[in-house]
């Protein structure tokens, strides 16, 4: 269990609007308030666990928007910043045959407006039990700057560090570039979530094996590989497990993967990082159920699932 004085999980990154297509014909979009790590701070409130979220906004209407999403969710807003010229990104989310969401189209008319190393707040980092990131908003300078001060505060607090790669490769000025800067952060990573894409771009590896051994000598305590349909890989203390997914109606995969690291982080701030392969077995057969149950809906958001629609984690006898 982590100490009672850690009040919430911490999460920073940018806040968007996702514009989702209605159908695979992608002619017609509905707006959501989205962003990868507004979604995991969304999806962590839902499902009984306290988040507070690192961010900037503007004093527009998109941005009223946001905010108010935020407060729906229970989010904690208090470390956020309000900077009235910040106007929050969008992003055009188009629907495959499959039901594969493709991010397209990025609208950012105020990229340069991030949250400065200045905004941090130490006494967020001495209260959050985890410190959670990812990569998508380290291409630009301010943005990278700041994360790494998070992350140099997260460890001054004995803050749990974990890192969603959550590649959007539109965003990067060359692949090298995004590869150098994820790189940068492994060393003091604690918690790690990858596709199995991410892990082969990461590593220059072509297996799910080879990605793992390429990974090992960074000594992430919980590393998470999920393989869509196929489940998840979980490496912890050197032992690899599988973790099977769960048989759905598949509508939009879109945010499953938010849902997915929403029940792990719940999971680590109920009762600190799996001490067995078995605990570290539940933390992610619940978290597989999360995102699963996130696919079977339109949306990202609004496709998050609350714990009395999943249930409590289901433990099951053997890995």
């Amino acid at each position: 269990m982590l100490e009672s004085t850690r009040e919430f999980i911490l999460i920073y990154g940018d806040a968007f609007v996702d514009y989702i297509a209605n159908d695979t014909t992608n002619t017609s979009f509905t707006t959501f308030l989205g962003g990868t790590t507004i979604n995991v701070a969304a999806g962590i409130s839902r499902i009984g666990a306290p988040s507070a979220i690192i961010t900037v906004t503007g004093d527009d209407d998109t941005s009223k928007f946001v905010r108010n999403e935020l407060a729906n969710e229970g989010v904690n807003t208090h470390f956020a910043k309000i900077i009235p010229e910040k106007r929050v990104t969008g992003v055009e989310v188009h629907l495959t045959e499959n039901n594969d969401r493709i991010f397209t189209n990025y609208t950012d008319e105020t990229p340069d407006i991030q949250v400065e190393t200045q905004h941090l707040q130490p006494v967020a980092f001495e209260k959050a039990s985890v410190f959670s990131f990812c990569s998508n908003t380290m291409f630009q300078e301010t943005a990278l700057e700041t994360t790494k001060a998070a992350v140099k505060l997260a460890i001054e607090h004995d803050c749990l560090i974990a890192m969603d790669a959550n590649i959007r490769p539109l965003r990067w000025e060359s692949p090298q570039q995004c590869l150098e800067t994820i790189s940068e952060f492994l060393p003091f990573v604690n918690i790690m979530k990858l596709a199995d894409e991410e892990l082969f771009f990461i590593t220059s590896t072509t297996t799910i094996n080879e990605g793992i051994a390429a990974l090992a000598h960074y000594n992430i305590t919980l590393l998470m590989i999920t393989v869509g349909a196929d489940g998840t890989y979980v490496v912890m203390n050197g032992e690899t497990i599988h973790v099977p997914s769960i048989k759905i109606n598949c509508v939009d995969t879109t945010g499953a993967g938010d849902a997915f690291m929403s029940g792990i982080l719940r999971s680590i701030h109920l009762n600190g990082l799996p001490v067995t392969a078995q605990e570290a077995y539940d933390y992610v057969f619940f978290a597989n159920q999360l995102g699963a149950y996130a696919a079977t809906k339109a949306g990202a958001i609004t496709a998050m699932p609350h714990l009395h629609e999943i249930g409590e984690i289901i433990k099951p006898s053997t890995k």
